[in-house]
């Protein structure tokens, strides 16, 4: 996502190659773990990350707010996560 804001619309060259190249990676690490792992918690896991992973990017560079609500949601989905992950 953070790459994606950078590509302006896929119209600058080296955001939009690297982003590309981003996606490409995640989806060979998500289709390594669809070897062992069932299909729905591996996309939990993949989306709980971007989610989390993106809230923590927002907060810390892009000066989004950390109200306790969004943290007490993303908490959520965490905890969610790893509660299919425990229970795979």
């Amino acid at each position: 996502m953070v790459l994606l804001k950078l590509t302006d619309g896929f119209s600058r060259l080296w955001p939009s190659l690297a982003t590309v190249a981003a996606m490409a990676v995640s989806f060979f690490c998500m289709s390594q773990a669809l070897r062992t792992l069932p299909m729905g918690t591996v996309y939990a896991v993949w989306t709980g990350i971007g989610a989390a992973g993106g809230l923590a990017w927002g907060i810390a560079m892009e000066g989004e707010p950390a109200g306790a609500l969004r943290l007490l949601c993303v908490g959520l989905i965490v905890a969610g996560v790893v509660g299919l992950k425990l229970g795979s």
